[in-house]
């Protein structure tokens, strides 16, 4: 288990200090939710959390194939719904991969991003389309 400690600071501004390492991430409400939007605010974090896990895995993925997945970025845009409550709608991905692998390492990393354990325990109402740029 690995436990993190959030500190409401006020203002709406929080830190969540990760136990293991101390590393520190500082939140604040969005603009469009009473706050000056200084930092990641927590739905934020969910979309980054989802960009992260999948690059994550197919790194671990092409790890073990030999693969490269050096320079890969995955830009994450999230979209908000306001009714019938405030709740991410949608999380798009595009993952950009600069160097192809190829129909199989395409294939094996493509399968690994969807099955990152942030994609895996969202919602599924949260709308997740994901694009794969190659090369």
């Amino acid at each position: 288990m690995v436990q993190s400690v959030i500190t409401y600071q006020g203002d709406l501004h929080c830190t969540a200090r990760h136990g293991p390492s101390g590393g520190e991430v500082e939140t604040d409400a969005p603009v469009d939710n009473q706050g000056r939007g200084e930092a990641f605010s927590p739905t934020d974090l969910v979309g980054a959390a989802l960009g992260t896990c999948m690059l994550t895995v197919m790194g671990i993925a092409a790890r073990g194939h030999g693969l490269d997945l050096a320079g890969a970025t995955a830009t994450v845009d999230k979209a908000m719904a306001a009714a019938p409550m405030r709740r991410i709608e949608e999380l798009a991905v595009v993952i950009r991969v600069p160097v192809d692998p190829g129909e199989k390492g395409r294939a094996l990393l493509e399968r690994a991003a969807h099955t990152c354990p942030v994609h895996k325990s969202l919602h599924p109402d949260i709308a997740m389309p994901i694009r794969f740029e190659w090369g």
